[in-house]
């Protein structure tokens, strides 16, 4: 066993997280699922999201069974919507090709959407307590600093030595403590910003550490300025206080969700709005709404209108919506928050 996994392992023994909800009467199942929502979101985050998924999909099966709709409406909020719709496309060829039952190996897990490499460890070490080895954010600055990787952690070179690195200091035992130390120190210690050394115990031996690199690694290339895209939204309510809301079906990272009316230019909202009755009332004008994206930012404009007469004639991707069928949907986080602030 290396330096590094004795002491991590020792480590955990005495300080690592043991009371997570997907840490208490775990299996491979509840390690998916909280390793899926655990994917660019802080666990404090993820804990609530996980308990109400938990509750209302308590096994593959449960989720299977469910459909998209519905899925999403547990997953607003917490973003990255795709990986919702890949554990119920997951879920479902578990069903109809394994039984319902997590495969064992990381080339199967790997088959499954929205499940690579670095999931399937987890899935394998945690769940079932199989030697795989995980390269998530924490495990790669923990690895990066401790044998003071220079290379930028973007590069496809860089992930090829750290896989690497990941495999030759698995331990042969208690490698799910392993993988879950290398994961707490990463997330409590060794930390992006102003990691705390003097707590580490990787600390006697971790190299950058020694040449007081800690605070510049990982190296990422330069970033990019993310490019901005400019929409015009249309909020339609009706006398019964519903709101029209339509299915975002082209591909995309709110696909599958129900939101706002949405138009690339003002000419083009104000076309529609010739369309319906005339009779309406302007509840709010010309306010503007930001909302990032790992890739872009969106910058939304916004009309809301009350109409005075209901009408029904629709296409089948738009509906209205009561408060109380809003929560049975997916919404993107802007809607969500629109809607909280117009009640």
């Amino acid at each position: 066993m290396s330096v590094l996994s004795t002491n991590l392992i020792k480590w955990h023994k005495r300080f690592g997280r043991k009371d997570l909800p997907w840490q208490l009467q775990t299996n491979p199942y509840k390690v998916w699922i909280s390793e899926v929502m655990l994917q660019q979101t802080q666990v404090q985050t993820v804990i609530p999201y996980f308990l109400r998924f938990m509750e209302r999909y308590p096994d593959i099966e449960s989720l299977a069974n469910s459909n998209e709709d519905e899925v999403l409406s547990y997953w607003s909020g917490l973003g990255y919507y795709s990986r919702g719709r890949n554990l119920l496309k997951a879920a479902r060829m578990l069903k109809a090709e394994n039984d319902s039952v997590m495969p064992k190996s990381s080339e199967e897990l790997q088959l499954l959407p929205g499940i690579g490499r670095s999931t399937a460890g987890a899935i394998l070490s945690l769940g079932f307590k199989v030697k795989a080895p995980i390269l998530d954010g924490n495990a790669k600055r923990v690895l990066v600093r401790y044998f003071l990787i220079r290379d930028s952690i973007d590069l496809t070179s860089t992930s090829k030595k750290l896989w690497k690195v990941a495999e030759d200091n698995l331990p042969d035992k208690e490698c799910d403590i392993y993988t879950q130390a290398i994961m707490d120190v990463g997330a409590l210690i060794c930390k992006r910003t102003n990691p705390e050394c003097p707590e580490c115990p990787l600390n006697k031996n971790c190299l950058a550490l020694k040449k007081n690199k800690q605070q510049s690694l990982p190296a990422r290339s330069p970033k990019k300025e993310k490019p901005i895209k400019k929409v015009h939204w249309l909020i339609v309510q009706n006398m019964a206080g519903e709101f029209l809301l339509e299915n975002r079906t082209a591909k995309g990272v709110w696909e599958g969700l129900w939101a706002f009316l949405e138009f690339e230019e003002e000419s083009a909202r104000q076309e529609y709005i010739k369309h319906l009755p005339k009779d309406y009332v302007v509840l709010d004008e010309n306010n503007k709404l930001k909302h990032t994206f790992s890739h872009y930012k969106l910058d939304i404009n916004l009309l809301s209108i009350k109409l005075k007469q209901n009408i029904q004639n629709f296409d089948n991707n738009k509906v209205w919506f009561n408060t109380e069928e809003l929560k049975s949907v997916g919404l993107p986080s802007p809607v969500s928050k629109i809607l909280k602030e117009m009640k």
